[in-house]
């Protein structure tokens, strides 16, 4: 089911009949989705779609992506190899456990390349920013400086011609 205002999506995750609509009827919350956050946000509860699938549930596909990206998809093929003799239930969730432990730790990974690279980013745009702000001050001080030196130049002019304007008259 989706939730969330225009632009900002948030899913439900339910158990619903297939004839029912969209945002519709429905049987069983089972977790939500958040495609917003970076990596996505999923909560699932493990336990209820695996007794769902076990039933029979079909998932559309995006729920059926999400439920193997949490490992859903994995327990239920493991609890399948158990119900059929190939494996004991012990080395099922030993299989299962680790590959949890080593999903989390590339999610881990991801979301820490994600941050550093954030951080670069911000850090090669602090120094952008300074060189800009150091152009910016050093034309700045050019045209202070080119001010003053006019200044000076309009000053001595003017004390010239007073020099000037004073021998004429000491003359007359």
């Amino acid at each position: 089911q989706r939730h969330g205002k225009k632009g900002q999506p948030f899913y439900h995750i339910v158990i619903a009949d297939a004839r029912a609509a969209r945002d519709g009827r429905f049987i069983e919350n089972i977790g939500t989705y958040n495609p917003l956050t970076s990596p996505a946000t999923i909560v699932v509860d493990v336990d209820k779609a695996c007794k769902w699938l076990k039933n029979g549930a079909q998932p559309t596909d995006t729920v059926r992506s999400i439920f193997s990206y949490k490992g859903i998809m994995l327990k239920r093929h493991l609890q399948i190899g158990v119900e059929k003799g190939a494996m004991t239930q012990e080395v099922a969730d030993q299989k299962y456990n680790a590959w949890l432990d080593e999903k989390s730790k590339k999610i881990a990974a991801k979301i820490e390349k994600a941050e550093n690279d954030k951080n670069a980013k911000q850090t090669e745009a602090f120094k952008k920013e300074n060189e800009v702000n150091q152009k910016r001050l050093e034309t700045i001080a050019k045209k202070k400086a080119d001010m003053e030196e006019s200044a000076k130049k309009k000053a001595e002019e003017e004390a010239k011609a007073k020099e000037v304007k004073e021998e004429q008259a000491a003359e007359v």
